[in-house]
């Protein structure tokens, strides 16, 4: 029996009018060169083009000037290089400097896909049968890079979504500071990614000092790859240490800022080219006290480092790295809380099977046990999560997706024990939801994909992405699917 769903008309399209300011810059040489075509401009001509940028973007962004500021700052090293002394410049020409090494980036300009949707912190104001939630999206932009983005929504007593209009000023955090870093922490990480025996290591532990920022650190690793150059796994060695600092970091988001105006875009050299599908989840500790989480993925390019993200109020973020052996591929989805005194959480090591994962620390995963593994024909190439499980009375409901024939993505779902939550109870032998004709046109055709649901009014709210182009949602009635998984395990 096929479990009825829903699919509902909203539709979450990219708008490629929601831009951010970013700072450009292309080299040192070209940077001198164009610093010394602005300051050759006689001042009358500097304060018109001035003026020009401020009444062409000044009601685009929130506080240009402030922006501008930002990017003169990044640029200062190279106009010391030109023996110009930045106090010697007036401000008009430190904030048109500043206007000529930014760029607007319009930042769900390809896409607005893979949603995952959590209660919201603030419930004042919602009538009987209304729940505020938050949906979280991977919007994309020129040359395929990725960022998270937000929504603030209703959801009413019939099921219906209500988003609340999005503000038109993006905004990048006002404030991100690096981690300070305790070296005797920071080595036994480092040791429990790879055994480092190596020139490097004993060099650059007898240059850490007992605390150290990620600039410090740059400078020790700087001068230690001086001097071990030919040794190869020095410079892996190396390469990880800055890796791992890069992964810390903290960002604050200003307080007049909506949370749809309030843009996480790649900041850490691990992320520049994406932040990938966060998988949001309330997490409830054992004294009551709730945290937002979000696995994410982020990508350098070449490689792919799993991450969490963590907040209290979707105003300050920290961002940590995921390190033990489940740290290698996409798709972690932490459980909402503990289970029997340890996190879990679902992952996928071998790009193809379920896994679950436990663990003393949120940040240190050891060892997988798998749970799952295709059975059914939409399963075979391979199977993933699709968001954290959500703690039902019959067990932990898995939203899952499924690669079949014409690597066409499916969603399915499973449950299991709550108190061993690697045994399965029952698994959908049909799809939940497959693409239909409207859904499987896109970027990526003939898929549809979730980083997470949520249950209201007993029943399951799927957020969905349509071949990675834009997103919508359906309504499952919770106990029917329930039912009908709890029927495959008596079958």
């Amino acid at each position: 029996m096929t479990v009825t769903i829903i699919r509902k008309d909203i539709i979450f399209q990219p708008d490629s009018s929601r831009v951010i300011a970013r700072f450009l810059y292309s080299s040192e040489e070209r940077s001198k060169k164009l610093i010394a075509l602005i300051l050759d401009l006689p001042e009358k001509d500097q304060i018109q083009e001035f003026n020009q940028v401020l009444r062409k973007y000044a009601k685009r962004h929130r506080n240009i000037l402030r922006v501008f500021e930002k990017h003169f700052q990044k640029v200062e090293p190279v106009i010391k290089m030109m023996n110009i002394k930045a106090e010697s410049l007036s401000v008009n020409q430190k904030m048109l400097i500043g206007s000529y090494f930014t760029m607007e980036y319009s930042i769900e300009a390809a896409a607005f896909f893979n949603p995952s949707i959590i209660e919201d912190t603030d419930q004042s104001g919602t009538n009987r049968g209304e729940k505020r939630v938050i949906l979280s999206f991977r919007a994309t932009g020129e040359g395929h890079i990725s960022s998270i983005v937000f929504r603030s929504a209703i959801i009413d007593a019939d099921n219906l979504i209500t988003v609340e209009p999005p503000g038109r000023m993006l905004n990048a955090p006002d404030h991100v500071r690096n981690h300070v870093y305790d070296k005797k922490s920071f080595l036994a990480k480092l040791t429990e990614m790879q055994n480092f025996e190596c020139a490097a290591f004993p060099i650059i532990e007898k240059k850490l000092t007992q605390t150290f920022t990620y600039e410090e650190l740059k400078r020790y690793v700087d001068e230690t790859r001086r001097v071990t150059e030919e040794d190869a796994l020095s410079a892996v060695f190396l390469n990880e240490s800055m890796w791992l600092a890069s992964s810390h970091y903290e960002m604050d988001f200003s307080l007049e800022t909506d949370i749809s105006e309030r843009v996480i875009f790649p900041i850490a050299d691990t992320e520049k080219k994406g932040i990938e599908d966060a998988r949001f989840v309330k997490f409830t500790s054992e004294t009551k006290e709730e945290t937002y989480y979000a696995t994410y993925t982020a990508y350098d390019g070449i490689a792919i480092l799993p991450k969490l993200l963590v907040t209290k109020d979707f105003y300050h973020f920290k961002v940590l790295p995921i390190h033990g052996d489940i740290a290698q591929n996409k798709g972690l989805a932490l459980f909402p809380r503990k289970i029997n005194g340890k996190y879990a959480m679902l992952c996928r090591i071998d790009g193809v099977n379920n896994y679950i994962s436990f663990s003393d620390s949120i940040g240190v995963w050891r060892q997988a046990q798998m749970i799952q593994s295709p059975r059914y024909a939409w399963e075979f190439v391979q199977m993933g999560n699709c968001g954290s499980p959500l703690e039902t009375s019959a067990g932990w409901l898995v939203l899952t997706h499924g690669v079949g024939p014409m690597r066409e993505y499916v969603l399915g779902a499973s449950l299991f024990e709550l108190n061993n939550p690697e045994n399965e109870i029952g698994r959908l032998s049909q799809p939940l939801l497959t693409p239909n004709r409207m859904e499987r046109e896109g970027y990526v055709p003939n898929v549809v994909y979730s980083c997470g649901a949520i249950i209201h009014n007993q029943s399951l709210i799927i957020p969905y992405a349509m071949s990675d182009y834009a997103s919508t949602y359906a309504v499952v009635d919770l106990g029917e699917l329930l039912e009908e998984l709890i029927g495959k395990s008596a079958a």
